[in-house]
């Protein structure tokens, strides 16, 4: 009877692996696979069918399933090998990588972006080249913007330095002309990953004033010394993604699972948490585990760092990042 219902069980479970692994294999062929539709339905198609045959002609059932994987591991050594680019005919706000040279604790950062909006599509084009000097960072913050769903936001990390200067970077996918963002195609190998290295009054201006965002600014708990071993680790990758292309995947190498790997990689990463998928709740796990302000309650810090009405009123000045942060713990 236990042998029984363990093989019920385990056939069961193979179903649902086979099932997820089919969709997986159709959605990747008719994403990923031949531009024309006229190609790729049939050949989705194919999977499915070529799949769902041997699942019912081998026998016993249970390898029957483990057979009709073998279609899926074709097609998934074909995604693997599917090259991201840096040549493409990008969206001019993201038509250029950006490029850093280091010069012991000065930085020389080329393409930072600091555009003049006007609306979320009409912009005056600044790409700049800056310098910075690492023994100068003070802290790190990090920004969460809210376009719409509460469970999902954009997270953003920014520099502060003792000197007034602010350096963010956010992590983004890189956009063909005519592309636009799918949270379905994010998951397949349509978006190459983009740093934008940027000035905060384009990242932050941009999100809270054209786009209708609501924007958080939290402190982290970082000494300087964490908060500049992130940064290095940041711009190495910056350099790394010039040189040598990566796919943007939006459960593994996304805005907030991307942060945590540079965090992991100075040693500060922390445990895995639900929120770091769900990241409208990242900012509830920070307070949990002290990496932000914990003197107030919770409700009342958050209440404090939506800073969405003093970015709309900081405009284009340019003391922006200190107007913003007017008022915060």
């Amino acid at each position: 009877m236990i042998r029984r219902a363990a093989g019920i069980l385990a056939t069961i479970t193979m179903s649902v692996i086979v099932a997820a692994a089919v969709a997986w294999g159709v959605m990747a062929i008719w994403f990923d696979g031949p531009h024309s539709r006229m190609l790729a339905a049939p050949m989705a198609a194919g999977l499915a069918i070529v799949s769902i045959v041997l699942a019912a002609i081998v026998r016993p059932l249970l390898r029957g399933l483990v057979v009709a994987l073998f279609p899926v591991i074709v097609v998934a050594l074909w995604w693997t090998s599917i090259p991201p680019s840096n040549a493409r005919d990008w969206t001019p706000d993201v038509s250029r990588t950006a490029r850093v040279t280091f010069d012991g604790s000065r930085v020389t950062i080329e393409n930072v972006r600091n555009f003049k909006y006007r609306s979320e599509s009409d912009y005056d084009q600044r790409w700049e080249t800056r310098s910075c000097d690492l023994d100068r960072i003070k802290g790190v913050d990090l920004f969460i913007s809210f376009w719409g769903p509460t469970e999902i936001a954009h997270t953003i990390v920014s520099w502060d330095f003792d000197n007034g200067q602010h350096l963010a970077i956010s992590i983004e996918t890189r956009k063909e002309k005519g592309e636009s963002y799918s949270a379905i195609r994010g998951f397949f190998r349509q978006y190459e990953l983009y740093y934008v290295v940027a000035d905060e009054r384009d990242l932050v201006g941009l999100r809270a004033n054209y786009r209708g965002e609501q924007v958080y600014l939290y402190r982290i708990s970082a000494t300087p010394a964490q908060a500049r071993a992130l940064l290095v680790d940041y711009l190495n990758e910056v350099n790394q993604l010039a040189d040598h292309p990566e796919w943007y995947n939006a459960l593994t190498q996304n805005c907030t699972t991307a942060i945590r790997g540079h965090a992991q990689n100075i040693g500060v990463g922390g445990s895995l948490d639900w929120r770091l998928l769900a990241n409208g709740h990242l900012d509830e796990l920070l307070y949990e585990r002290g990496q932000i302000d914990t003197s107030i309650p919770f409700a009342e810090l958050r209440s404090r760092s939506n800073i969405t009405e003093k970015a709309k009123a900081a405009g284009d000045s340019p003391d922006f990042s200190a107007r913003i942060r007017q008022g915060l713990m």
